[in-house]
């Protein structure tokens, strides 16, 4: 592999099996931008980005200064938009900007009549990797919606995080394996590590991630706290759920109040009675948007990524999570979550069987169109 195709990692960046890592978190979008505009800004070799949604507004406009700014001065800088996710916000102006100052852009999985079937498998995938040495990973999209500056007290709450060292060099091997076209990439394991990046397909499983929930909710002991935007489970992972508040594991589950896609609520409406039975607590986050994909069992394992927990992230888009037994990141995860509850409401299970029927038809409807979600 050419040295300009590969990750231009510092071997003395690197962090040993089993050492530590300080994992910066980031749950507001200006700090976020600003951190990783100031990385881009820095960057001497390469800029890696790949985003789901990457909107042409005042967002999206900074980010491509920077990227262009950065091509120019003859850094290597390759964007991966997703084609389904920037559609309608992502223009042709903007490709072209970016272009001639030397961008290196793509659009996942463009409509291909040819192909039609792979049009609905995305690239939902957040990832930014600076020179193979700093990276940055999370829910956060590139658009307005995730700046008080610009969207006001009602932008979307995310989690994002970055890192340096060897995690984030394996995050260039990650980029660069799927821009070539290795789309069944293989996550860096290492029994010892405490912190690993996990997409959730490989050559060997393409579900690692559902697998890997599902191992969460059957050995947990004590509890299981879960951030999702997007909760419509496949009926193993409901299973898992189940056996895991049957056997006296504590389990918290925080959705948003008001998610942006209606038929996701009611999706996930269909399932909270079975969950609410078996003793499932479950909280709607009441502020505003909840985007974050945040899972801490016992406080000793957690995880953040990309992915949600429904169909399309477990099973059909590609995802990349970050998973952790780091103390100081569990803790810090598990103090944001117990102050998200605290602005939360929480779904009390007898109201809840007295719901009317326009409600429960409303969920048969979105649970009918789950795996399109």
């Amino acid at each position: 592999m050419l040295m300009s195709e590969s990750c231009a990692c510092n071997p003395s960046t690197k962090t040993t099996a089993g050492e530590g890592l300080f994992i910066q978190l980031y749950i507001e979008g200006d700090q976020l931008f600003d951190a990783m505009l100031s990385a881009i800004a820095q960057a001497q070799k390469q800029v890696w980005m790949e985003t789901y949604i990457f909107a042409d507004d005042e967002i999206g406009q900074r980010f491509a200064y920077a990227l262009a700014e950065r091509a120019r001065a003859g850094v290597q800088v390759r964007l991966l938009v997703d084609a389904v996710g920037s559609l309608f916000q992502f223009y042709r102006r903007l490709a072209s900007e970016l272009e001639q100052s030397g961008v290196e852009l793509r659009h996942f999985h463009r409509w291909n009549w040819r192909e039609p079937l792979r049009y609905n498998r995305r690239n939902h995938r957040k990832l930014l990797v600076i020179d193979g040495r700093e990276a940055f990973l999370g829910g956060f999209n590139i658009h307005r919606q995730s700046s008080q500056d610009y969207f006001g007290l009602a932008r979307w709450r995310d989690t994002h995080a970055s890192f340096r060292g060897e995690l984030a060099c394996q995050a260039g091997e990650i980029f660069n394996t799927f821009w070539q076209g290795e789309k069944q990439n293989l996550a860096i394991h290492d029994e010892f590590s405490i912190n690993i990046l996990v997409p959730n397909q490989s050559r060997s499983c393409r579900q690692r991630l559902a697998c890997i929930y599902d191992d969460f909710l059957h050995n947990a002991k004590q509890q299981v706290c879960l951030t999702t935007p997007y909760f419509v489970p496949d009926h193993r992972t409901q299973k898992a759920f189940l056996s895991a508040a049957k056997r006296g594991v504590k389990v918290r589950l925080l959705v948003p109040h008001n998610p942006d896609i209606r038929l996701v609520r009611w999706a996930a409406n269909a399932v909270y009675a079975r969950l609410l039975d078996a003793g499932v607590e479950i909280y709607e986050y009441l502020p505003r948007m909840l985007h974050a994909k945040v899972a801490i069992v016992d406080e000793q394992w957690a995880t953040l990524g990309t992915a949600n927990l429904d169909y399309r992230s477990l099973f059909q888009n590609y995802e990349l999570n970050l998973l952790s037994k780091d103390p100081d990141l569990c803790r810090r995860l598990q103090q944001q979550f117990e102050f998200d509850v605290t602005q939360a409401s929480e779904v009390n299970a007898t109201r809840w069987r007295q719901r009317r029927w326009v409600p429960r038809l409303a969920e048969l409807l979105g649970w009918s169109v789950r795996r399109w979600l």
